[in-house]
């Protein structure tokens, strides 16, 4: 029986709309790079590949210097921030009544993101989530970002699941799904509303694909009767 719900935010349950590249646009021009530059095109196809991973961690790979990573990290998260403040954020459609219904069943819901936790509360703030879910995390609280396991591990330890089993992973990512996976997740379900399509989701270890989060209630709760 699943016990816990682990989600993703950005693509999973709130709406990118291009958000994270606009952002990272802004964060890598603060570097001197623009866009047009072959440097930026280099930057931006990783950035892609890499959806669903912690962002400073992305940024160590793309830039030369700890100093560099942290100023770009900062950066994007101010412009990711602003973006939030401007109303460009909000939820995907039925992913509130997803989150409520898996609450209402005893499932518990943890939302995760690899945004630091200062934006991850941004985004809660201006959706009127802030007491919606049981858990909310970021890498930083957990040790460390996807593709690891952390925080899925984190979060069946704070809301007491009985085993990794009784837990589902829901993402839009190739990353998400790894993480889902080395965490033992009983469920790893990626969805069709973000970053990466069906053969992504499906080639990173997907155990499902759904077409949105709305649709993961109805899976939890088949699988309920089943057993």
């Amino acid at each position: 029986m699943i016990q816990l719900a682990v989600l993703d935010m950005a693509g999973t349950t709130v709406t990118d709309d291009g958000l994270v590249e606009r952002a990272f646009t802004a964060a890598i021009g603060a570097q001197g790079i623009d866009q047009g530059m072959p440097e930026y095109d280099r930057m931006i196809d990783y950035v892609r590949a890499t959806m669903g991973e912690s962002k400073i961690t992305v940024f160590h790979a793309l830039v030369e210097t700890e100093d560099t990573a942290q100023q770009a990290n900062k950066a994007f998260e101010t412009a990711y921030a602003s973006l939030v403040d401007e109303g460009h954020c909000s939820p995907i459609d039925g992913a509130e009544d997803a989150i409520r219904q898996l609450k209402a069943e005893g499932i518990k819901v943890c939302l995760t993101t690899g945004f630091a936790e200062t934006t991850q509360h941004r985004i809660l703030s201006a959706l009127g989530w802030e007491d919606l879910a049981d858990l909310t995390l970021c890498p930083a609280q957990a040790g460390r970002g996807r593709p690891y396991p952390d925080m899925v591990l984190k979060a069946l330890l704070d809301l007491q699941a009985d085993a990794v089993a009784n837990v589902a992973v829901a993402g839009d990512t190739a990353y998400d799904m790894t993480t889902g996976i080395r965490a033992g997740a009983g469920i790893v379900a990626g969805v069709l509303t973000g970053a990466h399509g069906k053969q992504q989701l499906a080639a990173a270890g997907a155990t499902h694909v759904l077409e949105s989060v709305r649709d993961l209630p109805g899976l939890l709760l088949d699988r309920k009767l089943e057993k």
